[in-house]
């Protein structure tokens, strides 16, 4: 037997780990590979937020703050456990933004873009990874994406514009244009961060502030599919209705994802600005004029679909307003954005499931469309798992804040506690006041919501389950059950 030499075998060892770790990298299923760029680049940020210089007007972020606030800038929450406007300097407030921008364009989205741009060509599987993992729409991915970062920069550079002009008399010229930079990127993507301290609660008397922001969160939470078929619709409607003979041209209807969308966040806005400004009308909203009421109403009901801006205090709010804000933060905004939530087309198609069933109609039908069967159950599953997580969380986090150290509110009180888990969970970014107060084990709570809910609740399910290689191919007998 001849003996052992440790320095013939080096070369052969180090020439098998790469081949072995491209193998595994290319082996990753989309979902686990979509969670996992996430995660890294959540995990850059929170290194960035330790060893870049000057980031900091004072002290710097321990470890648990720095990965809690690269969390909920990554995954466009708005949570902060340090005041944006005073705890960073102007280039730590662009560091934030940066991770923001990322986060709310999807990192893998944002690689494939910069691919795009350096005439590279994209393979099949990274094709899979520009799209959502459990989107059932079959689109061009160069195009898709292409198209993302050209209406994510359009329309936030319009929103700044218009930002920059109301801020220009009370800020100046400079100041102006970088809290109007901020302001836009981060209502577009949902974020919720602000270079003011009390968010827009000083500008609850500017309404032309508030509406800007609200079309700002309205664009990005709408989602790029739904936003890209209904400017195609509206323009061919507007310019080409007529052929060149004068008959009427016929123009394609809008598709069924695209009606839910619009249908579900109208009468969600509607119902919530009618209910918000109703109950808060002698609240916080009481030493406001008419107009800024109305729109201050309008503004809660659109924020409070992840967003995360306030122009009121939550705190000061009636229990009914922070539980209508609950609801409003499950929703979400629609799939394909850069909001959180179980989204619209979900809630919808469970509305719609209860009333099929009412009436005793199997088949869910929109727009002359049948949904397919499959969708469905995906949905109710999908607000299943989200309702299950949400319940866990919120069990844990009231033994650790309010069971043990009591560290949330005045009192402890349950409902700023669901309040919190609702608001990371669906990345929105509203509080109570509690989120500084967080214990070290409802901050690990809270980041870990935070990511779920950013990478949605069924890819990191999918990310952590292993590949069905024993996938069942046999039907068995079947057995009801009683319901109900």
């Amino acid at each position: 037997m001849g003996r052992f030499d440790p320095v013939r075998r080096i070369p052969a060892t180090l020439g098998a780990a790469p081949k072995k770790l491209a193998r595994g990298w290319k082996s990753l299923a989309p979902a686990r590979l979509f969670a996992l760029a996430f995660a890294t680049l959540i995990l850059l940020g929170t290194i960035g937020f330790q060893v870049l210089p000057g980031l900091y007007a004072g002290e710097p972020m321990t470890w648990i703050d720095g990965l809690f606030t690269a969390t909920s800038a990554v995954c466009v929450t708005g949570l902060v456990v340090r005041d944006t406007a005073t705890f960073f300097t102007a280039f730590g407030q662009f560091y934030v933004l940066l991770l923001i921008q990322l986060g709310g364009l999807g990192v893998v989205t944002f690689a494939t873009w910069i691919m795009i741009a350096l005439g590279q060509r994209i393979s099949v599987r990274q094709e899979k990874l520009s799209l959502d993992p459990g989107s059932p729409f079959v689109v061009n991915p160069r195009r898709m994406v292409l198209s993302i970062v050209r209406y994510t920069l359009a329309i936030e550079a319009a929103g700044a514009v218009l930002l920059w002009l109301l801020f220009l008399p009370r800020f100046g010229p400079a100041a102006g244009a970088w809290h109007a930079v901020f302001q836009a990127v981060s209502a577009f993507c949902n974020a919720g961060f602000s270079t003011f301290g009390n968010s827009l609660v000083s500008f609850s008397a500017n309404p032309g502030v508030l509406l800007v922001i609200m079309a700002l969160i309205v664009a990005g939470g709408i989602g790029f599919l739904s936003l890209s078929e209904l400017r195609r619709h509206l323009w061919a409607r507007r310019f080409f209705a007529r052929r060149a003979d004068g008959e009427l041209r016929t123009v394609a209807p809008l598709t069924a994802h695209t009606r839910i969308v619009v249908v579900t966040s109208g009468i969600l806005v509607l119902a919530g600005w009618f209910l918000f400004t109703w109950m808060e009308w002698y609240g916080t909203l009481g030493g406001m004029s008419v107009v800024d009421r109305v729109v201050n109403g309008l503004f809660m009901s659109v924020t409070a679909r992840t967003a995360g801006f306030n122009s009121i205090d939550y705190g000061s709010a009636s229990d009914s307003s922070n539980f209508l804000t609950i609801l409003l933060m499950s929703v979400g905004g629609s799939p394909g954005s850069t909001a959180g939530g179980i989204k619209t087309t979900t809630v919808a198609l469970m509305v719609l499931v209860a009333v099929a069933r009412l009436r005793g109609v199997e088949t869910i039908n929109v727009g002359n469309r049948t949904i397919p069967q499959a969708t469905v159950q995906r949905a109710v599953g999908l607000g299943v798992l989200v309702l299950g997580v949400l319940a866990t969380s919120v069990f844990v986090m009231s033994a650790f804040e309010t069971g043990i150290t009591a560290r949330i509110g005045p009192s402890g009180r349950f409902l700023d506690v669901l309040f919190e888990a609702t608001s990371a969970l669906n990345t929105v970014g509203l509080s109570l006041g509690a989120t500084t107060d967080l214990s070290t084990a409802g901050r690990w709570i809270t980041i870990l919501l935070m990511f779920v809910g950013r990478v949605g609740p069924l890819t990191f399910v999918a990310a952590l389950s292993r590949a069905g290689t024993g996938a069942q191919k046999v039907r068995l007998a079947h057995q009801d059950v009683l319901i109900g």
